[in-house]
Parts: C-alpha cells; structure tokens; sequence
C-alpha cells in the first residue's frame, strides 16, 4: 500500500521487461528563501547522493542495472529511474525512503554543496546554458520565476545544514507529490513511505508580474547564443497548443519555417531550437540561435519576420499540418517510452493535481487553427525581448 498522501499512478505494459519510474514533487526554484537561491536544487543532489544504509539512492539503483537522474525546474522536482521490472519495487522503496527521509546530516550537506558549486561554475562558463536564464529574468524581472535555477554560488554557500532541513520538512514534506509507474505490472509500494498525511497544499502562490525587461542586445565578437522571448499563457490555459505549434513552426526541424529560411534560404544558422513552457502566473515561449560574429542582427530580423508573417497571414495549411503532425509524433514517442510516459504524467499533471493524458493532448494540438497560431504570433510579437551571450561592450 502507498501512503495515502502519495499520489500514484501506474501503467501495466505487460510486453516491457522494463520498469519507468518517476517521483514529481510540486517545489522547485521559485520556493528558494531569499538569500538562499539555489536551496532546491542542492536539496535535488542529497535526495539522489547522501547514504540510505551506507550508500545512495543512485548507487544502489545503478549497482542494480538501472539508470537514475533528477531534474529541478521552477516549479517541480523529479527523480526518476529505469530499471529491471523485477527491481522496481526495491528501487521505488529507495526512492522514496531517499526522498522522504533523506540524510541530511552535516557531512553529507557539505559534500554535496562543494559539488552543487562546481556544477554552477561549470554553467557559467557555458553561455548556452547563461542566455537561457538571463532571459527568465528578462521576463520576470524580479520575480520568482526569473531567478536562475540552479541557484547562485552565493546562496550555496549561505545554505547550511539547519536551512537543508527546514526547506525538507515545511515545503518538500508539504508539497503535492506524484509517484509514476510504468511497467509489466502494478508496483508493491511501502507503507509510510511518502510525505505526511494532509501534505497536499499548493505550495505556489502566484504573484503580480512586472512589465518584461527590454534592453539592446550587445553583439560580441564571435560567436553567441542570441535567444529570444515572449511571455505565453500559464499552466492549464486553453490558448497553450497554440503556442507550441507556433515553436514548432519556428523549430529545428527541416520542415519549420525557421530552418528553410535560415538555415536552406541564408545560411546562418547550424544550431536552433524553440519551445514553450507553462508556469503558474505565465508560460515562456523562447527561440534560441547560435549566431555567427556579424550575422546575429539579421538573424533576430529573420525571426521577427516570420512571427510578423505568421501574424498577418497565420500559417499555410501545410505548414501547419506539418507542425501539428511533429508535435503529434513527439507526444506518441514520449507516451511509448516508460520512462518519458512516467516523466510526463508527472509535469503535465503538476505532480497528480491537475488533470491530463496524453488523448487530451493529442486532441488538443489537432485543434489548432491557423487563426489561434496567428492570434499567438501578434501576442509573442508584441512583447519579444533579444537576450545575447556572451555580451559584448557597450559602445
């Protein structure tokens, strides 16, 4: 039985000899104290590395085949593995034991923090890694939602052993949980393995948001990473399929609008992406190029074109039916895998409070309309910033 402050959902598969699992947990960057950002994610690398009986949650799951990680976002946690189907209800008590009743001892604080600090060095010095926040707190400025995720090596260092456990017991013991099983059968789950009863709160409270931060970007010389941003619709906005078609339209894929002019028509760009994310107050809708020395401000003038194409005119039927049909595609290929399916049900359902599944998407995104893709075009349009990193000086 699981504990009844747990939500779980579990996916038989009798064909796989795999087993997906995924623990969501409603707390993420935007819930660090002041003068402690960066609390979350050193509270993600104590789940997965301080001991559960002389050694860690991922230790023990790799040592039994299987492959582990964590991710924290602005709003959530996830630790997830893939394992056996014959070691996944082993590993699921490992998990949860890791998770609810972690060490948080002093040495196992500090060990982790020392590592927590080497990763945030390491991304600075990556400004692939640097445009993408610098442009949250562009469209944030000064809100929860624009603070870098990761944490800055000030607040790091701030965090002590007393903080580590404060922030478990008050915001991850009191946050909504989701437990995702997919596998050839339903897990046997410990009792009294998950948060305590009644832990079930919202733990986000939505704030006012300021106007966007625009600045002129400073070109440096050689090569940059330009990423440019609009707010979007927030979570469980019926408007949202329409702006991931709009990304998708603007993708990396040989069929978006983005690549043929970019990278078939003028030859300046290798290296792009777009997506949206949905957050409570608002979503981010985000294009991201490597550019070339000299060639950044043509690319920027390409993508504002196209947006303003798409607003005048929205797209074709084909271009967008094959924007649909790759979205479509990326749901199936994400709901086939365990793994990506027990990921998924734990962030689409904002870890089990909200409902979703994958037909509701599917469905959804065949519903967008040339009109609704040109209605989100004129609202990305109308409010894009242009981030650059690295910046060059100002003249």
């Amino acid at each position: 039985m699981a504990d009844p402050a747990l939500t779980v959902t579990s996916e038989v598969r009798p064909g796989l000899r795999t087993t997906g699992i995924c623990l969501t947990v409603a707390l993420g960057s935007r819930a660090d104290p002041p003068g402690l950002g960066g609390l979350t994610h050193l509270l993600e690398h104590l789940v997965m590395s301080a001991p559960v009986d002389g050694r860690s949650f991922g230790a023990r799951a790799e040592w039994l085949g299987g492959s582990v990680n964590a991710h924290t976002g602005l709003e959530e946690q996830q630790f997830y593995a893939r394992v056996r189907a014959e070691d996944a209800d082993e590993v699921i008590a490992l998990l949860l034991r890791a998770a609810f009743a972690p060490d948080l001892s002093e040495a196992a604080v500090a060990a982790e923090k020392a590592v927590v600090r080497r990763e945030l060095v390491t991304s600075a010095a990556d400004p692939n890694e640097v445009v993408q926040d610098a442009v949250l707190a562009a469209l944030f400025p000064g809100h929860p939602l624009g603070r870098p995720v990761g944490g800055t090596p000030a607040g790091i260092r701030t965090a002590g052993p007393d903080a580590v456990r404060a922030h478990h017991a008050t915001r991850f013991r009191g946050a909504p949980a989701h437990l995702a099983v997919v596998g050839p059968r339903p897990p046997e789950l410990p009792r009294g393995s998950g948060p305590p009863p009644g832990a079930t709160a919202p733990h986000v409270r939505p704030e006012p948001l300021p106007p966007t931060a625009h600045e002129d970007p400073r070109w440096p010389a050689g090569f940059a990473w330009v990423c440019l941003g609009a707010r979007s619709p927030g979570a469980g906005d019926p408007r949202r399929p329409d702006y991931d078609v709009l990304a998708a339209l603007l993708g990396s894929s040989p069929s978006s609008l983005l690549y043929r002019r970019l990278r078939d028509e003028l030859g300046l760009g290798y290296a792009f992406e777009a997506w949206d994310r949905a957050y409570t107050e608002a979503g981010a809708w985000r294009v991201l190029v490597g550019v070339d020395e000299g060639d950044g401000t043509r690319v920027v003038d390409v993508v504002r074109g196209l947006l303003a194409d798409l607003a005048e005119r929205g797209p074709t039927e084909d271009d967008l039916g094959a924007a649909k049909r790759g979205l479509e595609v990326r749901t199936l290929v994400d709901t086939e895998d365990p793994l990506e399916a027990a990921r998924s049900l734990g962030v689409r359902t904002r870890a089990g409070t909200a409902p979703w599944s994958p037909e509701a998407l599917l469905a959804a995104t065949r519903a967008v309309s040339a009109d609704g893709v040109a209605e989100a075009a004129r609202a990305v349009s109308a409010d894009l910033i242009t981030v650059v990193r690295p910046e060059g000086r100002r003249r």
